[in-house]
């Protein structure tokens, strides 16, 4: 559905440490620093594109209240350790503890973070 996601950044350094480390717990390579087509790093997949950037308007970035950026884990263990590399490199943990949750889909085991921007994350697991 989606070709792909940007972000705004204030700091592109912090936020590149925080997503290599939590998108590579589930199983991504680092991001790629890139000038164009704006200064940040992004993250290629074969299905998408993830872009951390600065701002092109040059104005502080913020995050979107109630928006939420959602990640495929490929097992429950992975949106742990997506949760634990991520607080470990500079974000936050909200909400729930990492793990299961009944919810009106099933199953599904959620970790939710901030980034270093304040941007809502999560890695999502959904049992068959």
């Amino acid at each position: 559905m989606f070709s792909h996601i940007t972000l705004g950044a204030n700091d592109v350094e912090a936020s590149r440490k925080f997503y290599d480390a939590a998108l590579g717990a589930l199983g991504h390579q680092p991001g790629n620093p890139s000038e164009v087509p704006l200064p940040g790093v992004w993250y290629m997949t074969p299905r998408g594109m993830l872009g951390i950037v600065k701002p092109r308007d040059g104005q502080a970035a913020c995050h979107a209240n109630g928006g939420t950026v959602g990640f495929a884990a490929p097992t429950p263990e992975a949106v742990v350790a997506f949760a634990e590399a991520g607080v470990a490199a500079g974000g936050t943990a909200i909400e729930d503890p990492a793990g299961p949750r009944t919810t009106p889909f099933g199953v599904l085991h959620l970790a939710y973070l901030r980034d270093p921007s304040g941007n809502k994350i999560c890695a999502v697991f959904r049992e068959a």
